[in-house]
């Protein structure tokens, strides 16, 4: 973290427990950053990393104190994240569907659930990855990957699933499923499967631009075991999840601003050559790149505020695990339209930043040895999550309309998808 302008280190949240944590682990975060652009350019997962941050319980940050972890809040949390995602900007996203797991498990514990279990695997650096999305023809309402009794108390898990995010690093598996239950409606789960068991297979099959690190690949189930208690209903999840997994990625989407500030300011400090018709001798000294150094510092600060806040009113819905429905539904519908809200405007400051980075620097900088353009692709990337374009609608209907904002949506075929040209009613 030193080696950022020290306005720049400081934490935009600051606490006792984030200046600890980053104390005790800078040199930790600074091996981590020397081979990420090799990483880059070798297209290779940062599996060494991702060790070093299980072995340094970076999993088990939610947790209780007294129950192995380091009791952090959600805006401490996303502090970290955004370290995180500064030094590796797959890093962060990689653990998203570890802190969603915790977060569920931690959401019972409150409400009186005996977590234990869990909790230990936590505090022991055990991780999980997301496998919620199918690709291909999968309804919008149904799922293909389905869990199935095997007559003796527990079930049986076959599927596919595309988007697994961290599952290649994880001993576990969150994955959304469709129950099968003789006798009765099938119903919606998660099921927390083992991905050490043999008829796992995790492949990094994920062919986008950006976020390459992320293990965001395929993951195959094939009759694989799953105990009845590694079953949750998945109406019982914990309520914010779908703005957790939001302020995750604009967490992430800060790191890389952070990066591209802390890259670009390193460039051009060092650069000699210039151009006849520059404002100054030295790159350095113009005042027309000072400026388009400034704005874009401006934008990852105005960013990091705007998903510091978010945090803020999640820990809110947190803190209300026991309060009534009608309250956890209040803080939670402010939680979402707040992400929504933060999504807008992070996703056009972070993809502003690291295109204006290009401006500071001559053609040099596209060289992909310097790695600079892997800001702007892992921006647009995580951009493409959950799709901005639909936030602003969000936001205008609920301020107009007291429409509520929607929760845990889901992706797939819908009705209509093959009947293009054609008048729907």
């Amino acid at each position: 973290m030193s080696s950022l302008h020290p306005f720049f280190s400081a934490p935009a949240f600051d606490s006792a427990k984030v200046r600890h944590w980053r104390a005790n682990n800078e040199a930790l975060l600074q091996q981590i950053s020397h081979g990420v652009i090799q990483r880059e350019l070798d297209g290779a997962l940062p599996i060494e990393a991702v060790a070093s941050l299980r072995a340094a319980k970076v999993g088990a940050l939610r947790l209780p104190e007294d129950r192995g972890g380091a009791g952090f809040s959600l805006p401490e949390l996303t502090q970290i994240w955004i370290d995180l995602a500064s030094v590796d900007n797959n890093l962060a996203q990689a653990l998203r569907g570890h802190y969603a797991l915790v977060e569920d498990r931690l959401w019972q514990h409150q409400r009186g659930a005996d977590q234990s279990w869990w909790f230990d695997r936590f505090a022991h650096g055990e991780i999980a990855g997301n496998a919620w999305s199918e690709a291909g023809a999968t309804a919008i309402d149904t799922q293909r990957t389905r869990l199935s009794p095997d007559g003796k108390g527990g079930y049986r898990i076959n599927g596919t699933k595309f988007y697994t995010t961290g599952s290649i690093f994880a001993q576990w598996a969150d994955v959304y499923a469709l129950r099968q239950r003789p006798g009765h409606a099938d119903d919606f789960v998660i099921a927390l499967v083992d991905t050490r068991e043999p008829g796992v297979a995790v492949i990094d099959d994920w062919d986008g631009f950006g976020q390459r690190g992320t293990g965001s690949g395929s993951t195959h189930f094939d009759d694989v075991p799953v105990p009845a208690e590694n079953v949750l209903v998945f109406t019982e999840r914990f309520p914010y999840q779908t703005a957790l997994y939001q302020v995750n990625l604009l967490a992430t989407l800060v790191g890389v601003g952070h990066a591209a500030v802390r890259e670009t300011v390193a460039a051009v400090q060092a650069r000699d050559r210039n151009y006849s018709h520059a404002n100054a001798d030295r790159v350095r000294d113009d005042p027309q790149i000072l400026a388009r150094i400034g704005d874009i510092a401006a934008s990852v600060y105005a960013a990091e505020a705007a998903v510091i806040r978010n945090a803020e009113a999640l820990q809110r819905v947190s803190d209300a695990a026991n309060a009534s429905p009608t309250e956890i539904q209040a803080l939670n519908e402010a939680g979402e339209i707040e992400s929504s809200l933060a999504q807008v405007v992070v996703t056009e400051l972070i993809l502003k930043a690291t295109t204006d980075l290009f401006d500071t620097l001559g053609a040099s900088a596209t060289s992909r040895t310097k790695g600079l353009d892997r800001h702007w692709r892992n921006a647009r990337t995580l951009s493409s999550h959950n799709p901005r374009v639909l936030k602003a609608k969000v936001v205008g209907d609920h301020l107009v309309n007291d429409a509520p904002p929607p929760y845990a949506w889901a992706i797939g075929v819908t009705p209509h998808s093959g009947a293009r040209g054609q008048n729907q009613h």
